[in-house]
């Protein structure tokens, strides 16, 4: 099924309105003007590049692609790092196991939980969750 595209403006216009499903294609996110975005202006260029990967189809964040070359490409982009490529991995390539031991609700959910709450030592000790590393993340966000 088809579907028209709205103007990105026009989407953040309406925000939380019924009408507005999915997310907005790349070549959209690289027509919107800068005061649309309600961020500094290296997170509005980094979210430029990345779509601008995505268009130019240098990055394919599709399901099932090769996961390792995926995030190797995301940390290449300006203004990406590890948690960002790592969260991308999990949601949108659905990776199930990474780890994002930096992250603030996974280490408030360790600390909740009695388990190691440094990145520096609930990176090792999640080595015995491996493949399903993933599925702790969201396990420790709820203990959060």
């Amino acid at each position: 099924r088809s579907r028209e595209p709205k103007p990105l403006d026009q989407l953040a216009e309406g925000a939380g309105r019924a009408w507005l499903s999915g997310f907005p294609t790349a070549e959209e996110v690289l027509g919107v003007p800068d005061e649309v975005f309600g961020m500094p202006a290296g997170r509005r260029e980094t979210i430029r590049g990345l779509a601008r990967a995505v268009a130019d189809g240098s990055l394919d964040l599709a399901p099932g692609g090769d996961r390792e070359e995926t995030v190797r490409r995301l940390l290449a982009l300006p203004g990406v790092g590890p948690w960002t490529a790592g969260y991308v991995a999990m949601r949108a390539l659905g990776d199930p196991d990474v780890l994002l031991p930096t992250d603030l609700a996974v280490r408030r959910g360790a600390a909740a939980l009695g388990l190691p709450d440094a990145p520096t030592t609930l990176d090792p000790y999640a080595d015995r969750w491996r493949p399903w590393r993933s599925y702790a993340v969201i396990r420790l966000w709820r203990a959060a």
